[in-house]
This record gives C-alpha cells, sequence and structure tokens, in this order.
C-alpha cells in the first residue's frame, strides 16, 4: 500500500472552468483507492492550511501534480501554493535549504532534499498540439519537449530529492480536444507507472 497525494492545481478562469483537470483527479483517485492505496487531494486554488499541506507531503510517498499549462508555466494559485507549502517544508520537512554549506558555497546546490525515496508525476492538459513538441521545425517552439518546458516543476521536485515518473500530457484540450482517448491513455499510463503486479494462484 502507498500513500499518494495528489494536487489539483487548476485555477477557474472564465474561458476554463476546470472540469477536465477535476476530472483527471478523480480518476486517478478511484485508480489508487482500487489497488488498496490511501488517497489525500489538495487543491492549490482556494483556502488551505500550510501546515496541513506540508504534513501531506512528509506522509505522501507519491506526489501526482494534475494542472494546466498556463503561459508556459503553472496557473498563479499553484505558483502561489508551491511558494507556500515548499518554503515552509524547508526546514527539514521537504528539504534542509539548498543543500551547501558557507565553508563551500560552490558546491551542492539543489542537494538538499529530504524525501529520498519519494515519487513524483506531472500529468497537464495542454491548449497546444501534439505536434508543436520535439519538432524542430516547429516556428514556436523550435524543437522543445514537453518535459523542457515543465523543466522548473520538475526541478521542484528535484529539490526535494523525489523520483520523477513519466509525465502524462492531454493535448489541444481547447481547439481540438479527443477526451475519451485521454482518459483512456491516462488510465494505462496510471497502470504502466503504479500498476501492483499480482501473483499468479
Amino acid at each position: 500500500m502507498s500513500r499518494i497525494l495528489i494536487i489539483n492545481g487548476h485555477h477557474p478562469y472564465p474561458f476554463s472552468e476546470g472540469k477536465l483537470n477535476a476530472a483527471l483527479v478523480d480518476r486517478a483517485s478511484t485508480f489508487f483507492e482500487a489497488q488498496g492505496d490511501e488517497v489525500q487531494i489538495s487543491a492549490s486554488a482556494g483556502d488551505y492550511d500550510v501546515a496541513e499541506e506540508v504534513a501531506k507531503h512528509v506522509w505522501a510517498d507519491v506526489v501526482l501534480l494534475q494542472y494546466p499549462v498556463n503561459w508556459m508555466g503553472t496557473p498563479w494559485s499553484l505558483k502561489k501554493y508551491q511558494d507556500d507549502v515548499y518554503t515552509a517544508g524547508m526546514g527539514g520537512e521537504l528539504c534542509t535549504g539548498d543543500g551547501r554549506t558557507t565553508s563551500r558555497p560552490t558546491e551542492g546546490y539543489g542537494t538538499g532534499g529530504t524525501k529520498e525515496g519519494a515519487k513524483y508525476m506531472l500529468s497537464v492538459t495542454y491548449n497546444a498540439p501534439k505536434e508543436a513538441f520535439d519538432n524542430p521545425q516547429d516556428w514556436f517552439t523550435q524543437g522543445t519537449s514537453v518535459d523542457d518546458m515543465l523543466l522548473p516543476t520538475h526541478l521542484n521536485f528535484r529539490f526535494f530529492n523525489m523520483e520523477k515518473l513519466p509525465t502524462f500530457v492531454a493535448y489541444d484540450v481547447m481547439k481540438n480536444p479527443t477526451i475519451a482517448e485521454d482518459f483512456a491513455r491516462f488510465d494505462a499510463h496510471l497502470q504502466a507507472a503504479f500498476g501492483k503486479v499480482t501473483e499468479p494462484a
């Protein structure tokens, strides 16, 4: 049995209520609970208790961060959540500072994480089409991959010494949505990353 923290990082906008991200959070929760895992769910929009959110991260074996990519980054309420919660966890809960010492200030930056053995997964929704990524001929992204675009968020978790799991992406969710196919791919992605192998009777 694993302890799973799922964070819904959607921020509501008039053109985006967050139904898809909420549905993906629900699917993930159902998947993990069916396996017998313990699940807690947080949301970055609205009120949250910083100390409780730090405690959830300490408790979790896996953090699944579900969010829409907004202006090439995280929604502002998710960034605020990260600023609040991750800064509060720098006293040893998530990391012991940045890993450096005053006697060796140029060495070891980013090595202060205290979550060794824990894992994380990013699951994002994009208005951009899949064809915009990993394509050197694309005028805008110029060959950038999705994980390149998500590097700051990946580095947040690496700062805590957490292990990266493969990223899930739902592409083109506003102009050319394929929601049923996205759900099927998401289910398969979770199974591949977290599915428990059952021994034959």
